[in-house]
């Protein structure tokens, strides 16, 4: 029987496997920003939520939440090839989005590159709707798409 690895917080250890796999799989082709310093300050930040999965001691996923004051916003997520379109980013999502609720938040948004017909999909069947097009988003000219969720439950206590 196979069962799906628990997510947790993210710890200091963690920086820079998630800031590497940043670099493959979200920020390939562009100026690598999210490197292991920038992770690890995510990961001590108290707005912040980085949450990790890991399968035989490698890190399968990762997310990234910031909060603002009524707001979150999923500023990164990667699934590892390997484990793509296994329910994984479908998990570390609920994870956040669990943890926004719990922070008193109402809605989240999350972008993602017009091109990428794959991921708006993915957020799309989460319930995620696209509100906006951010024109000239990315260092090479491609356009954002925002993406938004209210949250049921949010302020509730």
């Amino acid at each position: 029987m196979t069962t799906d690895p628990p997510v947790r917080l993210a710890r200091p250890e963690d920086a820079a496997e998630i800031a590497a796999m940043s670099r493959d799989l979200i920020e390939r082709g562009l100026p690598w920003t999210w490197r292991p310093e920038r992770v690890l300050k995510a990961i001590r930040h108290p707005e912040t939520n980085v949450a990790v999965a890991r399968v035989d001691d490698e890190l399968a996923a990762f997310g990234i939440m910031e909060y603002l004051e009524t707001d979150a916003y999923l500023a990164l997520l990667a699934v590892a090839p390997s484990r793509q379109r296994t329910g994984l980013g479908t998990e570390i999502v609920g994870w956040l989005e669990a943890s926004a609720i719990a922070a008193g938040a109402r809605r989240i948004r999350v972008e993602a590159r017009r091109d990428n017909v794959p991921a708006r999909n993915f957020y799309n069947e989460l319930g995620y709707h696209e509100v906006a097009i951010r024109r000239g988003r990315y260092s090479d000219g491609v356009d954002g798409v925002v993406l938004e969720k209210w949250l049921r439950g949010a302020g509730e206590g």
